[in-house]
C-alpha cells in the first residue's frame, strides 16, 4: 500500500458527501410517501411497498453494477449515469397512476441510487484516503447518507402539505441533478499496490468467492438492509397507526409536533441525526479495533433495541427513545463492513468487491419492506414482520464472529510459508 499522506478533508471526501447527502435525502423520506399514495389511489399498503422494496432491490443489483461501471470507465461517468437514471425514476412516477408503473419505474430510482450512493462513492473516497485516514473518510462519507436523513422525510413531509406528492418526486428529481456541479472536484489518485492494479477483477473475485470470511462479510450484511430498508419504508406509517397519543400540552406538541403522523417523519429524521455521531465514533474506533468485534456489538445492539421497543406499549417517548439508540447503531456497520472489504481484499476493486456485498444488504432491504406491507395486510399491524427483524438481527451478530479479519495476500503468504 501507499504510505502518501492526505488530509482527512479532501475535495474528493467533499464532493463525495454532497451527493450521497441529497441521494440519501430523497431515499429516506419514500416511506413518507406510503399513506399519500395508498389513500389517493385506494391501494392496500403492500403495493407501494413492494415498490420500495423493489427500488431497494434492483439498488443492490446495480451496486456491483455501478462499482464495475466506475472501475472502467471512472468514477465520476458513473455517477452522471446514476444521477440521470435516478431523476427519470423519480420524473416517470410522478405520472404513475397504477401500483405495476410505480413498482416498474421505483427499478429506475434504484439504479439511480447505485449509482449516487455508497458503493460508487465510497469506494472513491477509500481510493483517495491514506492509510492513516480511510476509516474516518469512509465514516464521515457515510455520516453524509445519514445527514441526507435528517432532513429527508421531514422535508418531504413539509412539502407534501404544500404540494401534491407528484410534484415533490420531480422537485426532487431536480435536486439530484443539481448533484452533478460537484463532480468536477472528484479527481480521485490511484493508492492500490502494484500487485492490486496488475491483479484482473476475474483472479480477485474467484480468491473472495472461495473465501468463507467474504461469504460471511456477505450474510452478515443481510439483517442490515432488512432493518434499515423496513425502518425507513415503515416506521413512519407504524408511529402513526401504532403509536399512543401525543399530550397536547406535553414538550413535543409545544415543538410543533402534534401528530402520530408528524412524529413519525420526526423519527426518521431523529434516526438520521444519531447516526452522524454513531457513524462517525465507528470510523474512530475502526482504526483502533477490530471491525468485526465492533459489527457484532453493533447488530446485538440492534436486537436489544429492537425487542425492548416492540415488546412494551409504544409511546412518545419509547419512539424518540429507540430512534436515537437505533440512530446510533443505523449506518454504523458501513464504513466497518466498506473498511473490512478494503482491508481484507484491497482497493483495486473495492467498489466491485463492496458492491456484491452490498447486494445482500438490498435482498434483505428487499425482503423487509415487502414483508413488512405484506405481512401488515394480513395481520393489520407491523409486529409480526419486527419480530423477524429481531431474529435476523440475532443472525448477524453471531455470523460476523468467525471471519478472519487478515489481508487474503498475507493470509496466502502465510500458509505457503
Amino acid at each position: 500500500m501507499s504510505t502518501a499522506r492526505t488530509p482527512l478533508l479532501t475535495p474528493v471526501l467533499l464532493a463525495g458527501c454532497i451527493v450521497i447527502i441529497v441521494s440519501f435525502a430523497i431515499r429516506a423520506s419514500f416511506g413518507v410517501f406510503q399513506i399519500p399514495i395508498a389513500t389517493e389511489f385506494n391501494w392496500p399498503r403492500s403495493e407501494f411497498s413492494l415498490a420500495i422494496a423493489l427500488q431497494n432491490l434492483f439498488w443492490g443489483i446495480g451496486q456491483p453494477i455501478f462499482g464495475a461501471l466506475a472501475e472502467r470507465i471512472g468514477d465520476r461517468k458513473a455517477i452522471i449515469i446514476g444521477a440521470l437514471i435516478y431523476a427519470a425514476g423519480l420524473v416517470l412516477s410522478s405520472f404513475a397512476v397504477t401500483p405495476e408503473a410505480h413498482q416498474l419505474y421505483e427499478v429506475l430510482v434504484g439504479f439511480g441510487i447505485a449509482g449516487t450512493g455508497f458503493g460508487v462513492i465510497l469506494a472513491v473516497v477509500g481510493r483517495a484516503s491514506s492509510d492513516e485516514n480511510r476509516s474516518m473518510s469512509l465514516a464521515i462519507a457515510t455520516a453524509a447518507g445519514s445527514a441526507g436523513q435528517v432532513f429527508g422525510a421531514p422535508l418531504a413531509e413539509w412539502l407534501l402539505g404544500m404540494m401534491a406528492w407528484q410534484n415533490v418526486f420531480i422537485l426532487f428529481a431536480a435536486a439530484i441533478l443539481l448533484t452533478l456541479l460537484a463532480l468536477p472536484l472528484m479527481r480521485s489518485p490511484q493508492m492500490a499496490s502494484k500487485a492490486e492494479l496488475e491483479e484482473s477483477l476475474g483472479a480477485i473475485l474467484g480468491k473472495a468467492f472461495r473465501d468463507p470470511s467474504y461469504t460471511l462479510i456477505f450474510l452478515g450484511f443481510f439483517s442490515c438492509g432488512y432493518q434499515l430498508a423496513f425502518i425507513t419504508a415503515h416506521f413512519p406509517a407504524l408511529v402513526t397507526e401504532m403509536c399512543g397519543a401525543i399530550d397536547p400540552s406535553g414538550t413535543l406538541a409545544s415543538l410543533g409536533v402534534t401528530s402520530t403522523s408528524a412524529l413519525g417523519a420526526v423519527s426518521i429524521s431523529l434516526i438520521g441525526l444519531a447516526n452522524i455521531c454513531g457513524t462517525l465514533f465507528a470510523g474512530y474506533l475502526g482504526k483502533r479495533y477490530s471491525k468485526k468485534y465492533l459489527l457484532t456489538g453493533i447488530y446485538i445492539g440492534r436486537t436489544l433495541a429492537a425487542a425492548a421497543f416492540i415488546a412494551f406499549p409504544i409511546t412518545p417517548t419509547s419512539v424518540l427513545v429507540f430512534s436515537v439508540v437505533m440512530g446510533a447503531l443505523w449506518l454504523a456497520t458501513v464504513p466497518l463492513t466498506s473498511g473490512l472489504v478494503a482491508h481484507i481484499y484491497g482497493l483495486r476493486y473495492m467498489g466491485t468487491l463492496y458492491g456484491i456485498v452490498f447486494f445482500s444488504h438490498q435482498l434483505g432491504a428487499f425482503l423487509g419492506v415487502w414483508l413488512g406491507g405484506r405481512l401488515y395486510d394480513v395481520y393489520g399491524n407491523y409486529t409480526a414482520v419486527w419480530w423477524v427483524g429481531v431474529g435476523i438481527g440475532a443472525f448477524s451478530a453471531i455470523v460476523h464472529l468467525p471471519i478472519k479479519e487478515v489481508p487474503l495476500g498475507k493470509r496466502v503468504a502465510n500458509a505457503l510459508a
